[in-house]
């Protein structure tokens, strides 16, 4: 039977069958136990075995999914769940036990289903659903089973969470077609040969990444969290050929002195954020058969890469571009005063339309988001050359990318302002070669009251999420964090650092001028 998932760190092994069957057995009980079309399911995990049967059952039962991120602190959770009010919530252990308490709070929330062998007090388990052997399901035959009708164009599939503007995260409703549409894309990996990921499924570049494996019948090895040397021994272990990364995991293999073979590498896709010409380079003289390291650009909005490289254009890609627009997509970059579209090597705002893009956001109206012609604005720009591929060089929008993470400056300012010796103050972003972009405070103390850099950051640090648990709540390691996997935790803290100044420059009506302040870095640089 065809592998399709393989735990790179356990060597457990699911194959297509099993997932279909947990599939199948799931949907049936979900709808026993009252489930119904348009009902909402959270999903709170890191990457495991049983998470594929429970997104695949969840769409069966036609019912909508909310993936919740495993980096969310208790006020994170409370926002987002409040966004799409789930009915019941699907829960790893570790995330159950970290957030039992929140998650009961929640007056909309029915029950909490558990993954894993160990049961809880007022819990219902996942393994009850899924497995025959347990004595309280039957295994549905598959040329038996019917999935609830949904209306593909119009109907929900999924709330993932996106941060606007505002800085709160928007809930990004998808729907069945958007997903479809994804799986039908050109594959931008040999469906023939082992690849790796450690992408978490819970965003929108694992799992829609991985549902598009399904189509094609792909074996994906994957990793639950990142080590360096846990990572790259499973390259070697499987002879992975494809590779999917954010930057930050480029730079960390790069620095690595281990002696691994790697040669069964060909390429890499990296996501998330840009990658520096020069951490490309050092790539290649890792690892000694690579052929390329392709880029890619997409969004929560638009369910998935819809620029990108596919796999015919794998030998002609062109370095620093992120590829070339997917079918059913229309990309056109706009004048940022005008908003008249612009023509080859212009530089402008990408806007985008298509059956890619999302449906919207849960609660809003569309807003400025859209152009008069529906267009979705990214808030970034870039543009295109004579042979219509794709270059991003900047960000319209305010939000600091942390290794494809979008960290919103206006939730930095509002927990600093919470600290009694913190007058005024305002964030940005500063560039950083591994992940894109790390958050910088500028800190206007209370009069006679002294601050340090390391009370601002811890104070920061005690208030908001991180986005990979630290490795000892995994259960299956018990090596202590690296350097390297801190440079992927924690997308909100100070990593830029702090600085003191006498006042936050702000216009006439009082909106803060972010880039007088990138200014006043550029300054202190030169100095």
């Amino acid at each position: 039977m065809i592998q399709f998932q393989i735990n790179g760190a356990t060597d457990e092994h699911l194959s297509y069958g099993d997932i279909v069957q947990q599939a199948m057995n799931f949907a049936v009980s979900l709808t026993r136990m009252g489930v119904r079309k348009g009902d909402t399911i959270g999903l709170m995990s890191e990457n495991r075995q049983e998470f594929w049967g429970a997104v695949v059952g969840v769409a069966c039962a036609g019912a909508v999914l909310t993936t919740i991120s495993t980096g969310y602190v208790k006020g994170e959770i409370i926002h987002v769940t409040n966004i799409s009010k789930p009915n019941y919530m699907i829960c790893s252990p570790v995330m159950y036990k970290l957030h039992a308490n929140t998650l009961n709070s929640l007056k909309f929330l029915k029950k909490i289903i558990l993954f894993g062998e160990e049961t809880q007090p007022n819990v219902l388990m996942y393994n009850d659903f899924v497995f025959e052997s347990n004595g309280q399901v039957r295994n549905v035959k598959f040329e038996e089973f019917q999935s609830v009708e949904v209306q593909g164009q119009s109907d929900t599939l999924s709330i993932l969470y996106s941060s606007g503007t505002t800085g709160l995260p928007k809930g990004v409703m998808t729907t069945h077609l958007n997903v479809i549409t994804a799986c039908c894309m050109p594959a931008n990996i040999d469906p023939s040969v082992i690849s790796l990921t450690i992408t978490p499924w819970f965003h929108i570049m694992g799992l829609v990444g991985m549902l598009t494996a399904f189509v094609t019948g792909r074996t994906a090895v994957y990793l639950a969290k990142f080590n360096v040397d846990t990572y790259l021994k499973t390259v070697e272990k499987y002879r992975a050929v494809h590779l999917t990364v954010v930057p930050a995991v480029l730079v960390a293999v790069c620095k690595n002195q281990s002696n691994y073979n790697l040669t069964s590498v060909k390429a890499i896709y990296s996501a998330a954020a840009p990658l520096h010409k020069d951490t490309i380079k050092s790539v290649h003289e890792k690892f000694p058969n690579l052929q390329g390291v392709y880029q890619g650009y997409g969004s929560t909005e638009m369910t998935v890469a819809i620029i990108r490289f596919r796999t015919t254009d794998l030998n002609t890609h062109k370095v620093g571009s992120v590829g070339i627009v997917l079918p059913n997509t229309v990309v056109k970059v706009t004048d940022l005063e005008t908003g008249k579209a612009l023509g080859p090597n212009q530089r402008g705002e990408i806007c985008v339309k298509g059956e890619l893009l999302m449906k919207g956001y849960i609660g809003l109206n569309r807003g400025s988001d859209f152009d008069d012609e529906g267009f979705y604005r990214t808030g970034d720009v870039g543009y295109y050359d004579e042979d219509r591929y794709f270059y991003i060089v900047d960000r319209v929008k305010e939000l600091i990318k942390y290794n494809g993470y979008q960290v919103p400056p206006a939730e930095l300012e509002a927990v600093l302002l919470q600290h009694s010796g913190i007058r005024d103050a305002a964030v940005v972003g500063v560039e950083d070669r591994s992940a894109g972009e790390v958050p910088l405070a500028f800190v206007v103390p209370q009069p006679g009251r002294t601050l340090t850099e390391a009370e601002v950051k811890d104070f920061v640090a005690e208030r908001v999420g991180s986005f990979i648990i630290r490795l000892h709540l995994l259960h299956w390691s018990r090596t202590p964090m690296t350097t390297e996997l801190d440079r992927l935790s924690n997308p909100k803290h100070l990593r830029g650092g702090v600085r003191f100044v006498q006042q936050i420059p702000k216009s006439a009506t009082g909106k803060l001028l972010r880039k007088e302040l990138r200014n006043m870095l550029e300054i202190a640089r030169c100095d």
